[in-house]
């Protein structure tokens, strides 16, 4: 589909939108996991996959905002993710993976798609790929976790 600049930027903003939507939910479900754990199990989340998260949702955060600074978009605040429903702190733990997975997905689409190279610049191609890079990680740390609990 062929875009206007302004088209194509927005189209990219709202993808990238997307993707931080589901980690801030990914680390809502983590929150709710936490609290339902053990001391040193919750410690061992935070470490292995609440941190990591944080710090992907902070990547992509600052990847739309000064994308979105540069083309003159308005700023956009993310909302705290909700935690939703699940049974116990695996259920969590496997929901905030879902999410994870979703993210990743969303922003390998987007990349795949070459709207960051057509209409973006070196600094949004770049965020995304870090913050796939932050994502990467999470669904084996989780499963690594998971082992564990119960024991």
């Amino acid at each position: 589909m062929a875009y206007t600049n302004a088209e194509g930027r927005q189209q990219l903003l709202d993808e990238l939108g997307s993707a931080t939507e589901a980690i801030g939910m990914a680390i809502a479900m983590l929150g709710e996991a936490y609290e339902l754990l053990d001391d040193q199990t919750a410690d061992r989340l935070e470490e292995l996959l609440f941190r990591p998260a944080q710090a992907a949702s902070g990547r992509a955060k600052r990847t739309y905002g000064e994308f979105a600074e540069r083309h003159r978009f308005p700023p956009r605040s993310f909302a705290v993710g909700s935690a939703g429903h699940a049974s116990g702190a695996r259920g969590h733990i496997d929901h905030a993976v879902e999410a994870i997975q979703r993210a990743d997905a969303e922003l390998g689409e987007l990349q795949d798609s070459m709207l960051p190279v057509e209409v973006g610049d070196a600094e949004v191609r770049a965020g995304i790929s870090e913050t796939r890079g932050l994502l990467g990680t999470l669904p084996r740390a989780a499963h690594e976790l998971e082992r564990t609990l119960g024991r």
